[in-house]
């Protein structure tokens, strides 16, 4: 420990419970019934009292593009006072991008170098803590966005210079940046790090999992004795911050970039302390850019591993869904035709009967902070009406998966560059300290805030099953549509109720068309009510045959409508 009385080594970690203190546990909501907030800590809001300008319309972010390469000053004091924001907005969950002490050059945490405190210029323990205590008191949950696979900027090669990953060489390691850093001191160890400089191409093996992000230095993870070095000193590094501040669960970075075994460990030795602390329900997902039948070997029991015979190690709980943020907005936006999305969907069904306990649900979002491999980064917002951001949002709040949304979107953001701090808007004015954007009578914010409210007061779009609906103009030929302008819908079952979600997305001409219904459970004369985006309701109808039970909806340009056959029992 040093004199001032910050600790400094694993081994002035204490992992006890805090005496007294009675860790928060949500014992009555499931994963897949979060709706989760991501925001860039730096991004949000700073310490000053502002309000938003009185307007229903939506704003574009603040910050040009000088100021946003820079820390704008967003802070988790800023997170804290105003959590009535997210819980509003009808969100039940924070994910809070890294807040562990960075580089100098860092607003958005990923280049850590002291793991065992708060970054200053972001607050400290104290402020997450008491910030972690108001989301409990809202009933919000907290994860932290953590970093396994690489540290920051905290050492150099030779000269300086820029090393880049070729054929595995390892270069040599000439200092640290810093006579006290990194911290813990464990790590002060240049035999913990791959050194084999950065990774030129993000898709070959090993050179993703053993090169450096740019001029983040990667560690070790392989089964080497200083990899297992690694995994114990960061293992017991985030089980001190649940004891520490009660969070709720994690987020990791960068999964593919590490092995599956590398990852199960962890992930299961955090559970069991979160266990030990009463937390039951501790939630781990992570970024995982890559097709699905490469992520599934991360996710739950199916990617158990024997470790020398001695223990069986349980997975992430669940993933981002990749695949669906690169199909989804463009069908929304009407400018790609939708038979990938039903595919995928249709994916999603058939995994979520396979995975079992631990990742029957992925997080799905259709704005992000980190568009890697893109020319140009944009918001989801950048080409979409207000029509149509509700309506993405709205598909995530109602089909499969744990919806996760993006701050600023629900203001309308429509920020776009060739870098990633583009899309990554300050929520608060850099020149008027009275301004903010946290404006709740904006009306993409109160729309879905609506929706949010028909999820969680309708169990089938949260437990139900899914089924992508087939469509008819005439009431005889039914098919699923396949053109870039069209109507889509899809069906959510439980027990007796099912409710028809349903999205025109021309942005020029209204829809008519029939849209098949389980026969077994909506005979003729039944009807479907709608509970958001229209009033009224519809009739079932029957083809001549008698074999075909539908419905006619006729939606409006970019409408988004919710019906439900009414049988609700909870």
């Amino acid at each position: 420990m040093t004199a001032n009385g910050m600790i400094n080594s694993i081994f002035d970690i204490e992992l006890s419970a805090k005496p007294g203190k009675t860790y928060w546990v949500d014992g009555n909501r499931e994963w897949r019934e979060e709706f989760i907030y991501f925001l860039l800590v730096d991004r949000f809001h700073d310490d000053l009292a502002r309000k938003p300008a009185d307007q229903a319309d939506r704003q574009p972010g603040f910050g040009n593009a000088s100021q946003l390469r820079k820390i704008c000053g967003g802070t988790l004091n800023g997170i804290t006072q105003h959590l009535d924001y997210i819980r509003d907005l009808g969100c039940t969950a924070v994910w809070l991008s890294p807040v562990f002490e960075n580089n100098a050059f860092s607003y958005h945490g990923y280049a850590i170098e002291n793991y065992l405190n708060i970054d200053p210029r972001f607050g400290t323990k104290k402020d997450l803590e008491d910030l972690v205590e108001k989301a409990h008191g809202y009933d919000i949950k907290v994860f932290l966005d953590i970093v396994l696979h690489h540290s920051g900027d905290n050492w150099t090669y030779p000269g300086d210079d820029k090393y880049f990953y070729y054929q595995g060489a390892i270069f040599p390691f000439e200092s640290w940046r810093s006579p006290e850093l990194p911290v813990p001191i464990e790590l002060r160890n240049p035999e913990l790090y791959w050194r084999k400089g950065q990774i030129r191409n993000f898709d070959v093996y090993p050179e993703t999992r053993e090169g450096d992000f740019e001029n983040l230095k990667s560690f070790k993870n392989d089964s080497s004795p200083e990899a297992l070095l690694v995994q114990q000193i960061l293992t017991k590094i985030h089980c001190y911050w649940i004891r520490e501040t009660d969070i709720d669960g994690f987020r990791i970075d960068a999964v593919k970039h590490m092995g599956e075994e590398t990852v199960s460990q962890f992930c299961s030795h955090v559970r069991e302390y979160a266990y030990k602390l009463g937390k039951r329900n501790f939630f781990l997902f992570g970024e995982f850019v890559g097709p699905e039948e490469m992520f599934n070997r991360y996710i739950g029991p199916k990617t158990s591993v024997v470790v020398e015979d001695k223990a069986i190690y349980f997975g992430l709980n669940s993933v981002l869904d990749f695949p669906l943020y690169h199909i989804l907005a463009d069908v929304i936006r009407g400018v790609s035709k939708p038979e990938r999305l039903i595919e995928r969907y249709e994916s999603l069904r058939k995994n979520a009967l396979g995975r079992g306990e631990f990742g029957e649900f992925l997080v799905t979002f259709i704005d992000n902070h980190d568009q890697l491999g893109q020319v140009i980064k944009r918001r989801f917002g950048k080409e979409a009406s207000e029509n149509q951001i509700i309506a993405g949002i709205g598909f995530l709040l109602c089909a499969l998966g744990t919806p996760c949304i993006y701050y600023g979107t629900e203001q309308g953001f429509e920020g776009s560059g060739e870098q990633d701090f583009n899309v990554r808007e300050a929520m608060f004015s850099l020149e008027n300290p009275e301004l903010n954007a946290l404006n709740k009578s904006c009306r993409i914010y109160q729309e879905i805030a609506a929706l949010a409210r028909v999820r969680k007061e309708n169990a089938p779009l949260r437990f139900g099953r899914m089924y992508m609906r087939k469509l008819s103009v005439d009431g005889k030929n039914f098919i699923l549509p396949t053109f870039e302008k069209c109507l889509l819908a899809f069906s959510r079952v439980l027990y007796d109720e099912e409710i028809i979600v349903a999205y025109n997305s021309s942005q020029n001409e209204e829809d008519a068309e029939y849209v098949l219904v389980d026969p077994m459970l909506n005979p003729q004369g039944s009807v479907f009510r709608f509970i958001y985006g229209d009033k009224g309701s519809v009739n079932v109808l029957l083809n001549e045959e008698g074999n075909r039970h539908f419905i006619k909806l006729k939606l409006g340009p970019a409408q988004f409508v919710v019906l439900t056959n009414g049988n609700t029992v909870g």
